[in-house]
């Protein structure tokens, strides 16, 4: 986890390229302060004492299933510095095809009926003889097929984990920054894809016990 911190803890390593993060997964969410700084709240014989924007950053997460489409909440906590939280994303696959159904259906009983029926009445006249095709266009090279990572730019505001992340840290800069606190996040964030029951299980259990083990952690009195 060490590489996570470099460069002024900012996260050097980008979204997976090979993964689509619309995708129905589990993913276990990090989003930091701003140079780590203890924004938050403090840790007190084990429990989480929340500062004004810990308590906003608390209330939000709970929030995003209410604004977000085909999303579940796993553990969740909010630390002095960081918030630990899983996100399951599920029901995008489904939305994708009834989306393609939809379109499929327009094609089907709006335009082709409207031609055809245009064939029908018109056929009959010298001015509906058809005009020749025009020339096709020049060839140009092919390109090299894009990544899921560079397709992802084209997916912005789509409901992906960035889309969902990214408008849970604006809410959260926005109500603290409208009720005076200072307060700022990480640029970015750090995800993990849940693959299996077993991690899912061990990740929850390190979210819940984080503030148990508060002094341990790597996160713990970390300076810019």
């Amino acid at each position: 986890m060490s590489d996570k911190f470099q460069n002024k803890y900012r996260i050097s390593s980008a979204r997976l390229q090979n993964w689509d993060y619309g995708s129905n997964a589990m993913y276990f969410v990090t989003i930091c302060t701003k140079n780590m700084e203890y924004y938050l709240g403090n840790v007190v014989d084990g429990k989480i004492v929340f500062s004004n924007v810990g308590v906003i950053a608390d209330i939000l997460w709970h929030e995003i299933k209410n604004h977000s489409k085909n999303i579940e909440l796993g553990a969740f906590v909010v630390m002095p510095n960081h918030v630990h939280g899983i996100l399951m994303i599920c029901g995008n696959d489904i939305e994708s095809n009834d989306a393609t159904d939809g379109v499929t259906d327009g094609v089907t009983d709006g335009v082709t009926d409207g031609v055809t029926d245009g064939v029908t009445v018109e056929t009959t006249h010298a001015l509906s003889l058809p005009l020749p095709p025009p020339p096709p266009p020049p060839p140009h090279p092919p390109q090299p097929p894009k990544t899921i990572g560079q397709q992802r730019f084209q997916n912005q505001g789509k409901n992906t984990l960035s889309s969902i992340i990214g408008s849970y840290k604006s809410a959260v800069s926005k109500h603290a920054h409208r009720m005076g606190f200072d307060f700022a996040w990480q640029s970015r964030f750090h995800d993990h894809i849940i693959r299996n029951d077993e991690s899912f299980q061990r990740i929850s259990e390190y979210i819940r016990n984080n503030p148990l083990n508060w002094l341990n952690d790597k996160l713990y009195n970390i300076a810019p």
